[in-house]
């Protein structure tokens, strides 16, 4: 029960379907929103990505509601840009919690396709959750949540090209090319909470969301000024 997380009012079954009455959320994912961006601006390169204010925003409203979810004992498994809903007055809401069994090819989901072993999305999926799903803790979410806010800051994930293998691998094993390359303006610090998000060894980065909320909120107030 958390204003950041998609509400699930019921659950029910009507002959062979069973379904979830869930919040209607007004708005699109942050995939779709920055897709649609970056094809509306094409011609304005300037204009096609998010502002860093916003992108922080985004972030610190995801973190607060993955913190409401781990204080619960849930980790979500798949954070990515597309189970992150924003509604029309601009609040995140997470979708999807506790991982969506649907595979979607275009998502590269590997639910289906490894039997369960491996569960989520490769483009933001932790180096720990790749070799067991099942043993992950609230520091995949934060890995995960790190990714996207790397799509949010350069318009894709940290390793768009290559195979669902290959991809899974440069997560294992290399770090992203520096945002500041794509992205000049970006602030350092802003790329420094960011790629401190993504380490590949989950005690080298920021222990809770709750931590990951107050370093954005403390960059915010200054980006600000």
């Amino acid at each position: 029960n958390h204003p950041n997380i998609v509400r699930a009012f019921d659950i029910d079954q009507e002959n062979d379907t069973h379904y979830i009455v869930m919040e209607y959320v007004d708005g699109a994912d942050l995939q779709t929103m920055v897709k649609r961006r970056m094809e509306k601006y094409k011609d304005q390169p300037e204009k096609q990505l998010l502002d860093f204010g916003v992108v922080a925003n985004y972030i610190i409203q995801s973190a607060h509601g993955l913190q409401h979810a781990h204080d619960m004992g849930l980790i979500h498994r798949d954070v990515k840009p597309a189970n992150l809903l924003v509604n029309s007055e601009g609040v995140v809401k997470i979708l999807d919690l506790g991982l969506a069994l649907f595979s979607d090819d275009s998502q590269a989901s590997l639910t289906i396709d490894y039997n369960d072993k491996v569960l989520g999305t490769a483009d933001y999926l932790a180096p720990e959750q790749a070799l067991n799903s099942h043993t992950v803790d609230h520091r995949a979410d934060i890995y995960g949540l790190g990714c996207t806010m790397y799509f949010l800051l350069t318009g894709h994930p940290p390793f768009p090209e290559g195979t669902i293998a290959q991809r899974i691998a440069k997560h294992q094993s290399t770090m992203p090319p520096d945002i500041r390359v794509e992205r000049p303006s970006c602030p350092g610090e802003l790329e420094g909470i960011c790629f401190k998000m993504i380490q590949k060894d989950p005690k080298y980065r920021y222990t809770s969301c709750n931590a990951v909320a107050e370093a954005l909120e403390q960059w915010l107030v200054k980006y600000k000024q």
